[in-house]
């Protein structure tokens, strides 16, 4: 990962352990709380044959916290919301034939 600190790969690693939206934004809410409260947090998955992804939109009480947030994990402004982009873990075709169809449902909420 070029030009994103040690803090932020534990951060997005521990956010990457997460393998469903609900505890995604639960661990989202949780380390975004060192930055400040949180007020808004919209999760969209992305699955491709080979890779799954969280689009994590997120909203803190200030510009000032969401630029700390930014630096610290590597986020980027999305208009009014910081964007961080999470890998998460297996493809769809790595996963059993129940999974995949769950995944790919979360995928196009």
């Amino acid at each position: 990962m070029n030009g994103v600190s040690k803090a932020s790969q534990a951060w997005l690693h521990a956010l990457a352990c997460c393998d469903d939206a609900a505890s995604l934004r639960s661990a989202v809410s949780g380390l975004c709380a060192a930055f400040g409260k949180v007020t808004s947090i919209d999760i969209l998955t992305v699955a491709e044959p080979q890779k799954r992804q969280a689009l994590c939109f997120l909203r803190l009480e200030s510009e000032a916290q969401e630029s700390q947030l930014m630096s610290s994990v590597g986020g980027l402004r999305f208009g009014s919301d910081v964007l961080v982009i999470v890998d998460l873990p297996g493809s769809l075709e790595a996963m059993p034939p129940w999974r995949s169809a769950q995944a790919a449902q979360v995928a196009y909420q």
